[in-house]
């Protein structure tokens, strides 16, 4: 008897059950129109992030689809990431561990070797659901050439896998984009480019540490639809290395900045003026608690064992 998908893997680390450890995908799903499947390249930037990339990669593999590119591009990780890349080296396309200069750097490596029709990103801290691909593979064939890129339901989940955040399902407009912070949003790893989109609005900023992204996706829905799957796509871990968690305010400012660059003006000059809000009500709290007689204790007790 042949081997299942799941039995020609590495085994998963002890202990963990369930997708994508001991669950796999339909690989003799077949497609409504007979045709065969498009080719999807998928690239996993990563850098120390060993303690999720595994389920990162097993989730991108175990879908069965028969027709993928895997590529990672790690940036020179010094956790265990690599021993990782090394376990799945016979299943992974492409991968390579060397300084970059950043997230964006990676992607657009991994982009530049990749020879699909459909092209997506998914960060070594994220990981698909079941059947994503051939969900999105569908819905491309099913788009007309308008169509740049097509966004399924993402969510973001806690350390237990439970679901947190699943943004709304807003608009997939340029205007409405430009209203990012205030419900114009989806998840990023819930969404793949058509080819052709990514280069002619790619590649991402190198220069942006946050919100390039955003920045794409304002380039391409001026030039593009987008079209929206009902259908879970893909997870995000939350967690304080994540730049959306860790670095939320560097990232929302990231943002503010690409809105007002593509237009939105008025929605950057609304968000700059709740962030000052906030920061004035920061200082306020920081202020009221220097003058409070526990605090100057404490800190009079501080410097005494600072001595």
């Amino acid at each position: 008897m042949a081997l299942t998908l799941i039995e020609k893997l590495p085994a998963p680390p002890t202990g963990q059950r369930g997708w994508p450890w001991t669950e796999q995908g339909d690989p003799l799903r077949v497609q409504p129109t007979g045709e065969s499947w498009p080719k999807i390249s998928v690239v996993t930037p990563s850098y120390n992030q060993g303690q999720f990339i595994e389920e990162t990669i097993r989730s991108v593999l175990l879908q069965g689809y028969p027709n993928l590119e895997y590529i990672v591009v790690d940036g020179g990780s010094t956790d265990q990431t690599v021993n990782i890349l090394e376990k799945y080296d016979s299943w992974v396309d492409y991968w390579v561990s060397e300084p970059d200069e950043g997230q964006s750097d990676a992607i657009n490596k991994g982009f530049a070797k990749a020879t699909g029709r459909i092209f997506a990103w998914l960060n070594s801290d994220d990981y698909y659901a079941t059947g994503a691909l051939f969900t999105m593979a569908e819905a491309f064939q099913a788009a007309d050439a308008e169509v740049g890129a097509v966004v399924g339901t993402g969510h973001k989940v806690n350390g237990d896998g439970d679901i947190v955040y699943t943004p709304d399902g807003s608009d997939l407009t340029h205007e409405a984009f430009l209203n990012w912070l205030d419900g114009g949003s989806f998840m990023q790893p819930a969404c793949f480019l058509r080819r052709e989109a990514w280069e002619e609005c790619g590649p991402l900023r190198a220069d942006l540490e946050y919100a390039m992204d955003i920045d794409l996706f304002l380039k391409l829905s001026r030039q593009y639809r987008f079209e929206r799957v009902d259908e879970t796509i893909s997870y995000a871990h939350k967690h304080k290395g994540a730049k959306t968690t860790g670095e939320r305010l560097y990232w929302k400012a990231g943002v503010v900045v690409q809105l007002a660059a593509h237009g939105g003006e008025e929605a950057a000059r609304r968000e700059a003026m709740e962030m000052a809000d906030e920061l004035r009500s920061l200082r306020r709290e920081r202020h009221s608690m220097n003058r409070h007689p526990v605090f100057k204790w404490a800190m009079r007790v501080w410097r005494y064992l600072l001595k």
